[in-house]
């Protein structure tokens, strides 16, 4: 049975999310591919799905899937469309955030059949912290690939089963962020505006200087990577201890882990 439409949904501030669901979306090898770019606040117009296969993706924050990411997923409904769940994460931990995600989309109307914990490049990670960097990386989307090749035999089989996803529910508690942002180096900031565009919260403001409302900031860091010049900087010693720690004890390379 051909894959008609396949609808592509992710939350990816560093494009790392994005990477993979592309390449499970290359192994399902659909008709017509749609997408819906969850990353940055959106209108409020529902979308509603009554054909096709969905793949939504998300990245993990301390285990969890962040606040805003599920607010925005919450636009979006379904007619049990058979659904693809990934995880996004910096070789830590996924823990709870693909039962999380599982259990939004359901109430949602999305089918749950696969999930995947995939590996990304940490978003804290720096050429001082390197952290999981270049993940995913070709092998982990050659597995990716292979994951949708396989998702596609199993909607071929008629097989529209949820299988049974790692986490625990209730869910870890979720750990508060605020009050930490990245910060600017003025003396090497050209007042672009690129971080301002590629923030998904929208907390940071460029006129004669750049301001970040850090009580709102989740700490993708998108504007940490996307600075042309390395403006954008951790600068905090809550941020330097954090790093340190994920150099110390998350530096052994991890496989991505399916769901089928």
């Amino acid at each position: 049975m051909k894959i008609n439409n396949i609808h592509l949904i992710h939350f990816s501030p560093t494009g790392t999310t994005r990477k993979v669901i592309d390449a499970i979306a290359e192994g399902l090898n659909p008709e017509k591919v749609y997408r819906y770019d969850l990353t940055f606040p959106l209108d409020k117009t529902e979308q509603h799905f009554t054909d096709g296969v969905a793949v939504i993706g998300a990245p993990v924050y301390a285990g969890r899937i962040p606040v805003d990411c599920l607010e925005r997923i919450a636009q979006y409904k379904a007619d049990n469309v058979p659904t693809v769940l990934v995880a996004l994460y910096g070789n830590r931990e996924f823990e709870d955030a693909l039962v999380e995600l599982r259990d939004i989309a359901s109430v949602q109307g999305f089918n749950i059949i696969a999930a995947g914990a995939f590996i990304g490049e940490h978003s804290y990670s720096t050429s001082n912290f390197p952290i999981a960097v270049g993940r995913p990386n070709v092998d982990d989307l050659k597995i990716a690939i292979t994951f949708g090749e396989q998702i596609a035999d199993k909607i071929n089989r008629k097989d529209f089963n949820t299988p049974e996803i790692g986490g625990h529910v209730p869910y870890k508690e979720r750990v508060k962020f605020g009050g930490v942002a990245p910060e600017t180096d003025a003396e090497i900031c050209t007042l672009c505006g690129r971080c301002a565009e590629v923030c998904p919260v929208r907390v940071i403001t460029v006129s004669n200087s750049v301001t970040t409302q850090a009580e709102n900031c989740i700490m993708c860091s998108a504007c940490v990577k996307e600075c042309a010049v390395g403006a954008r900087i951790f600068n905090h010693p809550i941020m330097i201890e954090r790093q340190e720690f994920l150099v110390q004890n998350c530096s052994v390379p991890k496989a991505p882990k399916l769901f089928l």
